[in-house]
């Protein structure tokens, strides 16, 4: 097995991108490649066939080199929670909330689990593409990063710096990132790219002269130009520009301070007469023609945060005046009446009431729910997911919104009680909005008369995009030092 790491001068430099784009490369070439990332941090997860959770990048790199996800593709999985604390998945399972300072005291003992799973992948595919983590050259980390140098320089493989030319001084990103990367792993190096460049690229035609002065010995593989159409999930839940997309009337999404799973807006991004915005004032709401609240990882935090920003108020007072409301995992368990917490399960112990808008009560406990599930919405199927912990239960009578592995799920109430128009959901199925039936269901809800749903399906738009994707990567970048290396 080969093994190419994809290392980053920066955080959001593009490593995820590159990783996604060389695997669809060079799957289409015939060649058996896998995505891998030791270590990541990140609240937007997916669940595998199995039931573990993984990092959503992976996700999609899998199916860009045409595979079904499984959790050896992410080991070592973070999922922050507030007050420098996170849940650690490992391996696909859900361990305890640890803090920071106790999670890296364990650092070896987590480094034997990423290098055993590296061991089990080298039987199973030709290329092992890696993922690494902002930059492999924070000298206070260095000692204890497991996510960017020691995987490859355990492996022998070779290593691709990408830099971000948008945050501006690329000279300095790569020139600095290379003289500070230990000699025992320089050797390692494949080449340097450039991301993100907006513009004429001719303007930028002589970096390979001033790249050659100053690292002679990372060759400079090319410049990759920033293709708006061409961003797939985005792993960072505060990157606006790959949510925030669309024209026409405003789907509100609220960003909650520990925003999880954001990507279940993405679809959205297909149709056009709706423009998703998401949103953390009252005042952003005025003109919603729907409302979302997502996933949370801290969720009675979050449900606080409601009530001190006005958007609790604000939120109640949308679904009176008509405005259609869907809570999703976290927000779904907000829209009901009580959410009990004891033992601190959510994030923060106690019991609250919630927005009362659905008549249903959440009860935390210890047991996570990590399922993959085939929904059903009339006559539309398809593939989703469930990570939450607690159940919720109506106290009163509801219709349930959908069906999921041949059960009912979710609830769906009546604006007022004389109403027959459901304008209420709440579900536990990340990828909802997957479905153009469901997405159209909620825009003539919402009597958004110009919305036009995609012809095409999510998952058809998924995987052209990754052939696309290495489209760019041939055109735009120098691969022949891939191709020796992987003997191509």
């Amino acid at each position: 097995m080969k093994a190419i790491s994809v290392l980053g001068t920066s955080s959001n430099a593009g490593k995820s991108w590159l990783v996604t784009a060389l695997g669809a490369w060079l799957h289409r070439q015939g060649v058996r490649v896998a995505p891998f990332k030791a270590q990541n941090m990140s609240n937007n997860s997916y669940v595998t066939l199995e039931g573990g959770e993984i990092g959503r990048a992976q996700a999609a790199q899998a199916f860009a080199c045409g595979l079904r996800p499984v959790a050896e593709m992410n080991p070592v999985l973070l999922k922050p929670s507030g007050n420098s604390t996170s849940q650690l998945v490992l391996l696909g399972q859900p361990k305890d909330h640890i803090p920071a300072r106790e999670y890296y005291r364990h650092v070896d003992s987590v480094w034997q689990v990423v290098r055993d799973t590296l061991d089990n992948w080298r039987d199973r595919c030709d290329v092992l593409v890696l993922e690494g983590a902002g930059s492999p050259v924070e000298l206070n980390l260095i000692h204890r990063d497991i996510v960017n140098l020691r995987p490859v320089e355990y492996l022998q493989g070779r290593w691709m710096l990408v830099g971000d030319i948008e945050r501006g001084g690329i000279f300095a990103q790569a020139v600095g990132t290379y003289h500070l990367v230990p000699p025992s792993a320089k050797s390692l190096g494949l080449g340097l790219v450039v991301n993100k460049f907006r513009g004429d690229l001719s303007l930028f035609a002589d970096a390979g002269r001033y790249f050659q002065e100053h690292l002679p010995d990372l060759p400079y593989l090319g410049t990759l130009p920033y293709c708006s159409d061409l961003q797939p999930e985005s792993e960072d839940s505060l990157c606006r520009e790959a949510e925030e997309k669309g024209t026409g009337e405003i789907l509100a999404w609220i960003r909650f301070p520990y925003l999880s799973n954001s990507q279940d807006s993405q679809p959205w991004q297909l149709d056009e007469g709706v423009r998703v915005k998401w949103v953390g004032s009252p005042s952003e709401l005025s003109e919603a023609r729907a409302i979302v609240l997502p996933g949370s990882k801290n969720t009675l935090r979050d449900l606080a945060w409601l009530r001190e920003t006005g958007l609790a108020e604000a939120i109640v007072t949308a679904f009176d005046r008509g405005i259609p409301i869907v809570g999703i995992c976290g927000g779904y368990q907000m829209l009901g009446r009580k959410l009990i917490d004891d033992d601190g399960i959510a994030g923060d112990a106690g019991t609250v009431e919630g927005l009362g808008l659905l008549p249903a009560v959440t009860r935390f406990a210890r047991t996570k729910s990590v399922r993959q599930v085939s929904a059903q919405w009339q006559d539309d199927r398809w593939t989703a997911y469930e990570i939450h912990m607690g159940q919720t239960e109506a106290i009163e009578s509801v219709r349930s919104l959908l069906h999921a592995s041949g059960r009912d799920e979710g609830m769906q109430i009546a604006r007022d009680r004389g109403a027959n128009c459901p304008r209420v959901w709440g579900t536990y199925l990340h990828g909802l909005f997957e479905s153009s039936a469901v997405r159209q269901e909620l825009m003539q809800l919402a009597g958004v008369v110009e919305y036009r749903p995609s012809p095409q399906s999510w998952q058809t738009v998924q995987q052209t995009l990754y052939d696309r994707m290495a489209d760019c990567i041939d055109r735009y970048l120098d691969l022949d030092r891939v191709r020796q290396y992987l003997e191509l």
